[in-house]
């Protein structure tokens, strides 16, 4: 007995082992662009951007693949950041502060949290600026603005005070050229230009209108400020006080009543008059819905029209901050644009990062691995012409060093989106770069004419409005949205499948006429009528397609119900497809139909009632969420408002609650069991053991599998004689559960190669001795099959109590980092958000990972795989989060930044409600400590913390941050 034991143990410890070569699971980075932005800093000396989110994330971009991420524990927006010296200030709308750096370990830079303080006072009321020069005296500062009334209310007329209070504080800057003069800016309209060293008023300005914002130019000598009608000011620091009128006051557009202009800026130029820049400021009648930032230069004005509202901008410049402007950089809630101000015309500058996959819905998603060199730069080539528009300026922001080695591989990520676009990626390395998009609108007669363009206002119009960006949250029409795509990286082939029933190939030839073959998967079945959306109409006349991939076949389903599943074989010329109807083979070489199968169950009576009668039914949902898109066409859809739709909610609508979830049979009008849910083609021994066939397996959602065997013409003869195809087996799972995957394994236990892999050398030829086996994937156990005969060889149950089923599966493959041995796996991930890795061909559960909350239904919904154990989910609307299962392949930031020593300090205001008449009382603290604040901490920071709170402002200095144990 001790022997056995040791021996298992033995065993078990060289299994662990194993699994800990092979497997690690890793959130690694994420692409894209932050959903809900709402703070937006840059540090010039740096050359870091700064981005905080409306859920407490922060994240640091440099150069290209110099990425840092931080999350704050508060479930708060962060309201404003900040960049010192070495660190990041960030504030949240619930009061917080926070203390950021970038700390070296292990010759990497990571971003780490500091320090944390809350201030008092209402939430969302605080006012930051920054400093860069170290304040002596810091024990003398707790009365810097305590007698800022008196001093103010003294040399102000009494006239311009009466009975009104100046309101909060609404902005703090500090002189460019002396940071011991800070101005204080009162909504009122009051500013107060205020010396830190003498503890009093230099100059008063009085301003009439409500303040927005105020700017200092670079000289020092004169100040612009922005107000609530929509004009501009501009001011001169004379000493002279009070300032009654300012030097210059303009509403740039017109004597209508405008809105705000929120911030303004300006700029010196080498040649001619400055820059200015303001945002806002628009004719409110006209256009107040519109989110426009203005650019004035010489003889050159434009107000740049974004679709989104805007949070913030800043310039770049080639001299760390001053002097002319190179760029402007904008932030609005759901892109990053960049401005190129040196070259004429001010073309945008295109990002290498922060793109905005969601400029359209994204509706799917295909990984493509190991592209080869030669589709690769095809690619790249018409993506170069699409581009030309963009400015040939390089990227301004190019802080940190990016340490990551070139990536092993070419990478494709493919997404089709709810416009008819598909776009292509460069996903092989830290940053999912644009490379190429294809549009499939222009095949098809939609409401939207093509030869409209939006982008550019008409000549003389006014204001001069010009559209920058790309995000378009409208889609022409719904039926355009792309369900699957499938790339052969071998052969060149794309194949497109949309929401009308429509699927098109796709190859790099020269133009040609799109053919339509029309497919009725129905086969004449009695007593159904379709409800749902009509066909697309295919565009009669010929239509100039741009370069790169051209259509050249077009299959429509009838009805033209969704496309839920597609398979391509470049090698036998053949793609399948399928609905919840059926599912159908067509040959693209000699461009006909081969045969159709009707999957709808005779007995099914919601099928052939009409689209349809019970809630369980996913025609259902989808019809319904159509005409919802058509209804509100006008609203922007986010994506869990598409995915959601169309494969979560009516794929869990369809099953029991959890606590039932128990394999047992069901009953076949369970769910809406014809529907395909996969397809997929094999070279196999289907009729008999002897003789290997090509085929094609068809999985559906009744826990049905379809094979049929298929004859295919040699090479010599493929263009005359026809593919043939007839059914050859039929298998119907005991419990009925949706078949979502099938995998066939050599007689080795190896999954079948793609096709065209073995031709290219890529892969060896698959073991034709021995059994094949059929891997049948249900949403509630793995089941294996000896083929021919279709005898059940093993299984694994994945459903328990708590109601785990599958919803993604992929084959993947594994090695060590010192093993240059590959091992296949099959990878799940289920509806409770897990990660599971099965071995192949044992199925045993190797190891498993919590990776996506059970709640985020869209996200497992969007899941996709890559061949070498990594996966892509959408985190948002607008970015996917990349994971990966394996040790030796992950794609991470690995970037260092160098720190740079300077004193510095930071100034507050608390904006609040307090007045001249409702002071402050002295003794009231202006801030309150962290819990985490330590005693000792505590006691030692009246020695750190210098402030006032009289005049509704609180102005603090660090003194080389020593607050270590508790706040910096």
């Amino acid at each position: 007995g001790t022997m056995k034991r040791f021996r298992r143990h033995g065993h078990e410890s060289q299994r662990d082992k194993h699994k800990q070569d092979l497997y690690q699971f890793n959130k690694t980075v994420e692409h894209g662009f932050p959903h809900q932005p709402s703070a937006l800093g840059f540090s010039p000396s740096l050359e870091l951007l700064a981005i905080g989110t409306r859920s407490g994330a922060i994240k640091l971009y440099g150069a290209p693949g110099v990425e840092f991420m931080g999350l704050h524990d508060e479930n708060a927006a962060v309201t404003q950041v900040h960049f010192l010296p070495n660190q990041l200030v960030t504030l949240l709308d619930d009061n917080s502060l926070h203390m950021w750096t970038l700390r070296a370990h292990t010759g990497m830079s990571e971003l780490l949290e500091i320090g944390r303080f809350t201030l008092s006072g209402p939430p969302g009321g605080i006012v930051l600026c920054k400093s860069f020069a170290c304040l002596r005296r810091m024990l003398q500062l707790r009365f810097v603005i305590a007698d800022l009334f008196t001093a103010t209310f003294s040399r102000i007329p009494e006239d311009y005070v009466g009975r009104r209070n100046l309101e909060c504080v609404e902005t703090l800057h500090e002189n460019p050229l002396n940071p011991r003069q800070v101005l204080i800016g009162y909504s009122r309209g009051l500013m107060v230009l205020w010396d830190l060293d003498r503890q009093r008023p230099i100059q008063h300005f009085l301003g009439t209108q409500q303040l927005e914002s105020v700017w200092w130019m670079e000289d020092g000598g004169n100040i612009l400020s922005s107000h609530s009608d929509g004009s501009y000011c501009q001011w001169t620091v004379t000493g002279g006080d009070p300032q009654t009128e300012p030097e210059k006051q303009e509403t740039p557009y017109g004597s209508f009543p405008c809105k705000a202009i929120s911030k303004v800026i300006q700029l010196p130029s080498k040649q001619g008059p400055p820059f200015l820049i303001f945002s806002g400021g628009m004719p409110r009648a006209s256009y107040g819905d519109r989110h426009c930032i203005s650019v004035i230069h010489s003889k050159t004005h434009e107000a740049l029209d974004f679709t989104s509202r805007i949070i913030d901008f800043f310039r770049c410049s080639q001299t760390h901050g001053f002097g002319e402007p190179s760029a402007l950089v904008v932030l609005v809630e759901e892109e990053l644009v960049v401005v190129d101000l040196q070259t004429e015309g001010w073309p945008v500058i295109q990002t290498p990062y922060l793109v905005p996959l969601h400029c359209s819905a994204i509706t799917c998603s295909h990984h493509v691995s190991s592209i080869p060199l030669k589709l690769w730069e095809r690619v790249q080539a018409v993506g170069a012409q699409q581009n030309t528009h963009y400015s040939k300026k390089p990227w301004p922001i190019n802080g940190g060093q990016n340490l990551a080695p070139d990536p092993p591989q070419r990478d494709l990520l493919l997404t089709g989106h709810e416009d008819g676009t598909v776009r292509f990626w460069d996903a092989s390395g830290v940053c999912l770069y644009p490379m190429y998009k294809l549009s499939t609108a222009g095949a098809f007669l939609t409401d939207a004419d093509p030869n409209d363009n939006m982008n550019q206002g008409s000549e003389g119009e006014w204001p001069p409005f010009r559209k920058v960006g790309c995000f378009d949250p409208y889609s022409d029409d719904p039926r355009l949205g792309i369900q699957k795509i499938h790339l052969c990286k071998y052969s060149g082939y794309l194949t497109v499948a949309g929401t009308a029933g429509q699927v098109r190939f796709n190859v790099g030839a020269a133009e040609q006429t799109v053919e339509a073959t029309v497919v009725d998967l129905l086969q004449g079945q009695e007593g159904f009528r379709w409800k749902g959306q009509a066909r697309l109409d295919v565009r009669e006349e010929p239509v100039l397609f741009p370069p790169g991939f051209q259509p050249f076949a077009l299959v429509q389903c009838q009805p033209p119900a969704v496309v839920t599943a597609i398979a391509l074989h470049s090698e036998w010329k053949l793609v399948a497809f399928g609905t919840s109807h059926g599912f159908g083979l067509y040959d693209y070489h000699q461009r006909n139909k081969i045969m159709v199968k009707c999957t709808l169950n005779p007995s099914d009576q919601m099928a052939l009632e009409g689209p349809l009668s019970r809630v369980k039914s996913i025609k259902k949902s989808l019809r319904q969420s159509f005409r919802r898109i058509l209804n509100i066409c006008a609203m922007f859809l986010q994506l869990q408002e598409i995915n959601a739709r169309l494969e979560a909610e009516a794929l869990q609508e369809m099953e029991l609650a959890p606590v039932q979830r128990k394999i047992e049979a069901r009953s076949s009008d369970d769910s809406f069991t014809g529907l395909v849910r996969t397809l997929y083609f094999a070279d196999t021994f289907v009729s008999d053991s002897s003789h290997s066939t090509p085929s094609l397996w068809a999985g559906t959602n009744g826990g049905a599998v379809f094979a049929h065997v298929l004859r295919v013409p040699s090479l010599e003869r493929r263009a005359e004689d026809p593919v043939v195809a007839h059914a050859a087996k039929e298998i119907q799972l005991m419990h009925r559960a949706p078949v979502v995957g099938l995998v066939v394994l050599d007689g080795k236990g190896a999954p079948l190669p793609e096709p065209l892999e073995v031709a290219h050398d890529l892969a060896r030829s698959p073991e034709m001795h021995g059994s094949h086996h059929l891997l049948v994937v249900s949403e509630e156990q793995l089941k294996l099959f000896t083929l021919p005969k279709v005898s059940s060889k093993s299984k694994l149950k994945l459903t328990a109590v708590d109601g785990s089923r599958v919803r993604r599966v992929g084959v993947a493959w594994f090695g060590s980092r010192t093993d240059e041995q590959l091992e296949s796996s099959l990878v799940v991930l289920t509806n409770q958000g897990e990660l599971h890795v099965i071995s192949l061909p044992s199925i045993k559960m190797m190891v498993h990972y919590p990776c996506i909350r059970r709640e985020d239904v869209s996200g497992i919904a969007s899941c996709v795989f890559t061949k070498y154990g990594q996966g892509f989910y959408l985190m948002s609307p607008s970015e996917f989060e990349r994971f990966s299962l394996s040790t030796r392949w992950a794609v991470e930031p690995r970037c260092l930044v160098e720190r740079r020593a300077r004193d510095h300090h930071l100034c507050l205001l608390r904006p609040n409600t307090v007045s001249p008449l409702n002071p402050l009382h002295a003794d009231q603290p202006p801030f309150t400590l962290s819990a985490s604040a330590s005693a000792s901490a505590s006691a030692s920071a009246s020695a750190q913390f210098t402030a006032a709170t009289r005049a509704n402002a609180v102005v603090f200095g660090l003194k080389d941050w020593q607050l270590r144990q508790f706040c910096f």
